[in-house]
């Protein structure tokens, strides 16, 4: 299954509340983000609001479009606008691109 890994920018100010608002995430949006496609999904946060997300998802395009749907996302992502540099989150993902990962170069080389 695809790893994917993409960056954010939390205001600096904001990140005490993006953090509480984070502890915990809404039942409801917990359920889409399963029901849609997104695994092991986990939020780093830097202290100067670099936010880095990491998701295993076998269609990434899919499991975007499917939380787009929601009406729960809709209401997660107008709350948590006010907290991003770029307003709504989901629309402002930088995903990175993969240039190293040992199990798969370990796997290659046995």
């Amino acid at each position: 299954m695809p790893r994917i890994c993409f960056t954010l920018q939390v205001k600096p100010d904001r990140l005490a509340e993006y953090r509480r608002r984070h502890a915990p995430v809404w039942r409801e949006m917990l359920d889409a983000l399963r029901d849609a496609g997104w695994h092991d999904y986990s939020l780093f946060l830097r202290d100067d609001g670099l936010l880095v997300g990491i998701l295993l998802t076998d269609d990434f395009a899919a499991a975007q479009a499917a939380m787009e749907a929601t009406e729960v996302n809709a209401r997660w992502q107008a709350e948590m606008a006010e907290f991003f540099e770029s307003g709504r989150p989901d629309h402002a993902m930088q995903v990175l691109t993969e240039v190293f990962n040992l199990d798969r170069q370990l796997g290659e080389t046995a």
